[in-house]
């Protein structure tokens, strides 16, 4: 009995059983082309189509997401990354022709874009669907081999991806290996031509480690404490709708570009304190707790991570807003704090739920300091109508990226990367750009046998010196008087 259990363990034989089997069917060739990566595009864009409802009770389960919440991130924005990927394929893979040098006359160039290898996309839990399939996506546009490990942390959404993408793409090429932290260090022992990671910086610290050893390049999405200034010059009712769209409409704040603190002045947060108490009550009514337009924490741990945040005794007498707490339904409802320390717990690590510090400063732009003091962000929001103050955040604050006047829909733009700075990642992806982050960029230059020129072989007279530092130097009047014999070499 013990044997036979063993033999289903993932290991690390496993492991590089399955990179083997993937880079035979890469080397193969099969991948590269256009209607192995088409096909593939459609089976996946068909897979989404024909299981949303699955998908949706997935999310349910993993997070009791909101049906309209996990219809908008997790089927129709991985439906629309699907088709736009299918409709630009052909354009992506087209080499792109490049000027010349003189020096090298005649000749032609390209870069021409291709297909890494073998990949691996360790994906996580907030988004199982959205954030596992838009990278593969990527991944098999550029023509490459993956495998996707989704996160142990949504345990349904990872049996539907494991199911369904085993039954809709193609085997050899594309694989999904589930499990938890073995499964994920048996995977990272191995040689990977890329590897996408979608965390936290902790874990994100042990994939880079490992990539190193096999110099393998990597992704990192980490998030971080993304902050909204807010200046008292705007329409407040939308403002602060828009603060709880990015915070508790946005999976109950478990979201790497959720809002995570708000910095505003201090004449003005209480009237904005005030304005999000009231939407917040239009949004989730009296009893937020019996909403069904919330989800809730995703497991008992990060429940009691998020309650040793609340049970700080630096921000004990900061609450403004008490949410209700309920560990046997894994729900914590709305949480405002007014200037928790910089020391406290809240204010020092990413808060990844319902949790709300706002701090108050005397000038608004007293708030690029505060920003500025934290590691960059993966996403900064500014609220206000003042024109210098727009162009001054996005001329001095860094994050991964930015929007103003609203939270979160930069994510859903076409043509805007996603991605982080510093500490919030590395790399980027989303449309495009997820086709060339997973593909080399190779350059190609095209030369024939004609006009070949004595002048860069030796023996190097002293005329063919001078002929070769004047055309170096694009001096071509100087090279006609030097072929006439006119200037002294």
């Amino acid at each position: 009995m013990e044997e036979a259990k063993e033999k289903g363990v993932f290991n690390e034989e496993k492991a590089r059983l399955v990179v083997k089997e993937l880079r035979k069917s890469f080397d193969s060739g099969k991948t590269r082309s256009y209607k192995w990566r088409i096909s593939q595009l459609e089976a996946m864009a068909k897979m989404i189509e024909e299981r949303e409802k699955d998908i949706i009770e997935a999310v349910d389960k993993d997070l009791s997401k909101p049906q309209l919440e996990a219809y908008i991130a997790e089927v129709s924005q991985t439906k629309s990354s699907c088709s736009e990927a299918i409709k630009a394929l052909h354009q992506w893979m087209k080499p792109t022709k490049v000027k010349t040098a003189i020096t090298t006359y005649p000749s032609s160039a390209e870069i021409v874009s291709e297909p890494l290898g073998v990949v691996l996309i360790i994906s996580t839990w907030n988004f199982p669907f959205l954030l596992s399939l838009e990278p593969v996506i990527g991944a098999i546009a550029a023509g490459n081999a993956v495998v996707l490990k989704p996160s142990e942390v949504a345990p349904a959404s990872s049996a539907l991806l494991a199911d369904m993408l085993t039954k809709y793409l193609d085997n050899s090429a594309v694989r999904v290996i589930e499990g938890g932290a073995p499964q994920t260090t048996a995977l990272l022992e191995q040689k990977w031509d890329k590897i996408l990671y979608t965390g936290n910086a902790r874990v994100g610290r042990i994939v880079m480690a490992a990539a190193t050893k096999h110099l393998t390049p990597v992704i990192l999405e980490l998030g971080g404490k993304c902050p909204a200034l807010v200046d008292s010059n705007l329409n407040l009712q939308v403002a602060a709708r828009r603060l709880i769209a990015g915070k508790w409409a946005c999976n109950n704040g478990q979201a790497c570009i959720s809002v995570d603190y708000i910095i505003t002045l201090k004449h003005f947060a209480p009237t904005l304190i005030n304005a999000l108490k009231e939407e917040l009550e239009q949004f989730f009514g009296k009893d937020p707790m019996k909403s069904k337009d919330m989800s809730r924490i995703v497991s008992s741990s990060h429940f009691s991570r998020l309650l040793k945040l609340l049970n700080d005794n630096k921000i004990s007498d900061k609450i403004v807003l008490e949410g209700q707490k309920d560990e046997d339904q894994l729900k914590i409802a709305p949480t405002i704090i007014l200037d928790a320390p910089d020391d406290s717990l809240v204010m020092q690590e990413e808060i990844f739920g319902p949790i709300m510090p706002i701090i108050t400063v005397d000038k608004i732009e007293d708030g690029f300091g505060i920003i500025k003091s934290k590691p960059k962000p993966l996403a900064a929001y500014l609220f206000t109508n003042n024109e210098e103050l727009k162009k001054s955040f996005v001329e001095n604050i860094s994050s991964g990226g930015m929007l103003i006047n609203d939270t979160v829909l930069q994510v859903v733009t076409p043509g805007l990367p996603f991605g982080g700075v510093g500490e919030s990642g590395m790399g980027c992806y989303h449309g495009k750009f997820s086709f060339d982050e997973f593909s080399h960029k190779k350059g190609v230059l095209y030369r024939s046998f004609k006009g070949d020129s004595s002048m860069r072989y030796p023996p190097y007279t002293p005329k063919k010196q001078s002929l070769m530092k004047a055309l170096i130097n694009g001096n071509i009047f100087h090279m006609i008087l030097i072929l006439i014999g006119c200037s002294k070499l």
